[in-house]
């Protein structure tokens, strides 16, 4: 079983570095995105051949392109975008979706304490129910609201690789990866 214990410490070096990154600078550096893919796609090429080069490959474009939605309407940072990609890349689409699952949770959580912390709930509540109208409608809603660009320093936004961080440690910890 020497292959599962690679990839979990893989992929948890990978979250651990991208969380104390996005949290310190609120940026997920290039090199290190980058080389989780790298690293992903050799580690699986390593232990399963070109099946595990498949298996890379699709995990990647999962956690790429999921998250790449999100980027497209300025709902996430491009870092967060090429760190689900890297995840992807080490644990597979199979155990991605878990991790994406899991992330999705620690960021609503997270989210619910940066808003009650900021004293923002009606105003999120309100956000979320026009940026749902906008959707349902085909729109990209920082298109009509500036503020609810990602980058727009009036957002309230957190660091969402902390978030990442989160939800892949808790399905290590469940063994899920």
């Amino acid at each position: 079983m020497p292959h599962y214990s690679a990839v979990r410490i893989l992929v948890a070096v990978i979250v651990v570095a991208a969380a104390a990154t996005d949290l310190r600078s609120r940026r997920i550096p290039n090199w290190l995105t980058l080389s989780g893919v790298c690293a992903g796609l050799l580690l699986n090429w390593a232990l399963s051949g070109l099946h595990g080069i498949g298996t890379a490959v699709s995990g990647m474009l999962l956690g790429f392109g999921s998250y790449f939605l999100l980027y497209c309407i300025r709902a996430m940072g491009a870092g967060d975008v090429k760190l689900m990609a890297a995840v992807g890349a080490v644990v597979g689409p199979g155990s991605w979706v878990a991790v994406f699952i899991a992330s999705a949770i620690a960021g609503g959580v997270f989210a619910v304490a940066l808003m009650i912390w900021k004293g923002r709930v009606r105003e999120t509540v309100w956000n979320t129910l026009f940026i749902a109208k906008e959707l349902v409608h085909f729109r990209a809603p920082y298109e009509r609201r500036k503020d609810l660009d990602v980058k727009d320093p009036r957002a309230l936004n957190m660091p969402h690789g902390v978030a990442i961080a989160a939800g892949t440690v808790t399905c290590l910890l469940l063994a899920v990866i």
